[in-house]
This record gives structure tokens, sequence and C-alpha cells, in this order.
């Protein structure tokens, strides 16, 4: 059985419920050889789920600290998570978790992931009743993820499908769908950033299987394209969240699943 570590992780700096330590101590205890954070980058207009840009510094030096007093028992990296939207110093941080949270429509943001009210409101105000139009601007912007944030990790590359299984407002098998996905897909699988398995929607009650859809996991078994299995953690009890079982799924499926975090580097850095 593969032991997991997960390098998605969100706490009391972003929108998570536990403190870093806290979420390091549950990494210990169920016997993780390593735990990657990755607070949500600084964005204006967003500070109610991201990270201010005055409190970047003290996360990376309470990081920078922690690192130090666990270091006996568990390798902790520094990572962010880079919404397309934002502006970050990557220099600062061990990797780069790239991800895009929102729609953007003259200029106004829109998230994909709150509530399905919110999406189903966006999508008759701003797109004119087109869920497929919605969807295209989506993975438009999924597409740039790499050129704009030289991320290490692709992240929940179709988070738009969050509510698909409570309340269906587009169909995943949809041609339109399928090509604005295989767009993106394609541009992204020219980089060397690693996809990721997030269960972040399975404990959260919305989703009975991870991002992204097994048709995107086929075309990254096709290309030999590895993945990383993350919990996307929010509270401490979450942080291993579905990390071995899908880690094996995945396995099984026939495609490779890095183990450590010196294996994700090495190949998202891949020259």
């Amino acid at each position: 059985m593969m032991k997991l570590s997960s390098y998605h992780t969100h706490t009391e700096f972003c929108d998570g419920r536990s403190t870093m330590e806290e979420s390091i101590l549950a990494a210990i205890e169920a016997g993780c050889p390593e735990i990657g954070f990755s607070t949500h980058s600084p964005l204006v207009g967003q500070n109610d789920w991201t990270i201010l840009a005055a409190r970047e510094s003290e996360y990376l030096e309470k990081l920078e600290n922690l690192k130090k007093t666990y270091e006996k028992q568990i390798k902790v990296y520094k990572g962010i998570e880079f919404d397309i939207l934002s502006s970050v110093d990557t220099g600062k941080y061990d990797y780069v978790i790239g991800s895009v949270h929102n729609v953007v429509v003259d200029g106004a943001l829109y998230a994909v992931d709150h509530t399905t009210d919110i999406v189903r409101t966006v999508v008759n105000d701003c797109f004119g009743g087109d869920p497929y139009a919605y969807c295209e601007s989506y993975f438009e912007s999924v597409a740039q993820l790499y050129k704009r944030t030289h991320c290490d990790v692709i992240g929940h590359f179709d988070l738009i499908t969050k509510f698909i299984e409570i309340d269906p407002l587009f169909d995943i098998s949809y041609p339109r769908y399928r090509r604005a996905v295989e767009r993106a897909f394609n541009t992204l699988a020219e980089t060397p950033a690693v996809f990721e398995v997030n269960t972040g929607a399975i404990h959260r009650g919305y989703r009975t299987t991870p991002y992204p859809d097994t048709y995107v996991l086929d075309m990254l078994r096709t290309l030999d394209k590895p993945v990383v299995i993350t919990s996307d953690s929010h509270s401490a009890d979450t942080v291993t969240f579905g990390l071995e079982k899908w880690g094996e799924q995945m396995a099984a499926r026939g495609l490779r699943v890095i183990t450590s975090m010196l294996e994700l580097l090495a190949e998202s850095r891949k020259s």
C-alpha cells in the first residue's frame, strides 16, 4: 500500500479552519512522510478566502519555524496556490499550485465553486443562459495557467464541475464541453506541470469522485503524464482524506502516481 502526503493544504492564513501546526500534527499521526501548505495567493477584492498580502511574510516565517520544529518527524514544504488573477513572487516558495477559481466578465469576477445559485445566476446574466459559453470561458483561463504562473501543479483542472452531481447544469459529455476541455488540456499537456487528482469536493459532500473527470484521466494516461493525489484540505481532519484510496485507484487505471515532493519537482521542472 502506497503512503502518500498531500501538498494542497489550507489553514487559518486563508480560508482554512485549522492552524498549520494542527495540520502538521494530523499528518504526523497519519504517518505521512511530508506535508505541503498552499495558501491561496493574495487577490484584490477577494480577501475573504485568500491570504492578505500583508500576512504573506508571516505565513512564510511561521512555516519555516514549523519546518525546523518538526524536522525529525515530517518534512514541511512552503507552497502557494497561485490564482491566475493574482500577482505572486514565486521565488519565495518550494512549489506552486496554479488554479482558476473565477470566470471574468467585463472585469468582474464570478466564482465557479461557491454555490450553485451563483453559478446559475452567472450563466443566465452573463452568458445569456448558455452554460457551455460559461464553460468555454472558464477553460480559456485554465489553458493559460502555466503561461501565467509557471506552476508545478495544475490545481483542480475542472473545478467548474464541482456541483455536477448535485445540480447538473451542463453535460460533461456534450461535444462543446469536451472541445473546451481538450483545448485547455492540450495546451497544458505540453508543459511539465503535473495534474493533481483532488479529493476536496468529496470530503465536502459535493462529489463522489475527485477532480478531474475520468475523461481527462484517460488523456493523461495516454500521454503517460503523472498525477499527484491531494486532499485540498481546509481543516486538520481532512489532511489525508482519500490519498491512499485514490492513489491506488489511479495506479489501477494505469496512471503514474507521484509519491514525494522531490519526485514532483523533478517532473514539473524538466527542461
